[in-house]
């Protein structure tokens, strides 16, 4: 028999702690995709804070760390500079990155720490029960906004991407989505992208996926992903915020 599809290397064979229908399976696979082809799962750390995929080290076959919430830009930091010649990327949500992680992401950034960030935006915290996060959209009704995300109290949402493709460091920022297979073919491919920034040192990557959470948001599965395309991909524009690449220059000449 042909064999047209394997679980990825770079995954352990471990059935996932994630709720029905949360996307951060696909974007676990598209990872260790990303590392199986460029052939550097030896020479790969994963930090993995507080949050949905606290547990992400069960998963990946790489070496990982765990980190306090919101620390691993920093932890990924030390290790980066103490190990320039490996891969490192934090893996974060939301919550994560943009709350009590926003100092972190912000500073590496624009120092130009040569790590790789996979930030997962769902617009909500997820493993703690739901309460509104800083990506959490207008109107948006979480436990802690039953009523919807009113800005004129609650402030608007934070929009990463755009923020740090403004700092100098930053080398590449792009936004994808995992609602349709098109989509998640374009986040593949923008994963290996970061990955490659950090190869050719050329400075901090960083990737933002949207992604669902339909426990939380009160959906099933499917109208979760319609939920997605028709709410926060109009709010989350998606493509590349920055990209320093020499390809990409050229292609701008």
């Amino acid at each position: 028999m042909t064999v047209v599809y394997e679980k990825p290397q770079a995954l352990n064979d471990m059935v996932m702690h994630y709720c029905p229908g949360c996307t951060h399976g696909i974007i676990h696979k598209l990872v260790a995709e990303v590392i199986d082809e460029m052939g550097i799962e030896g020479e790969t750390i994963g930090i993995a804070p507080v949050g949905c995929a606290v547990m992400a080290y069960e998963y990946f076959k790489c070496d990982m760390i765990e980190s306090p919430h919101g620390r691993a830009p920093a932890l990924a930091t030390g290790v980066k500079r103490s190990l320039p010649e490996n891969f490192v990327f934090t893996y974060q949500g939301d919550g994560d990155l943009a709350a009590i992680g926003a100092a972190e992401i912000v500073h590496a950034a624009t120092r130009g720490e040569k790590i790789t960030v996979i930030f997962v935006n769902n617009a909500i915290y997820g493993m703690t029960g739901g309460q509104m996060a800083p990506t959490t959209l207008p109107g948006q009704v979480t436990q802690t906004s039953p009523y919807g995300r009113n800005v004129e109290t609650e402030g608007f949402p934070i929009h990463v991407c755009e923020m740090l493709s403004t700092l100098d460091g930053t080398a590449y920022a792009e936004r994808v989505a995992v609602n349709s297979i098109p989509n998640i073919r374009k986040a593949k491919k923008a994963i290996r992208r970061a990955f490659e920034a950090q190869k050719n040192k050329e400075g901090f990557s960083i990737v933002e996926i949207l992604s669902t959470c339909p426990t939380n948001w009160g959906l099933s599965p499917v109208d979760a992903l319609g939920w997605l395309e028709e709410n926060m991909i109009p709010y989350y524009p998606l493509g590349v915020y920055k990209d320093k690449s020499a390809a990409a220059k050229e292609e701008v000449k």
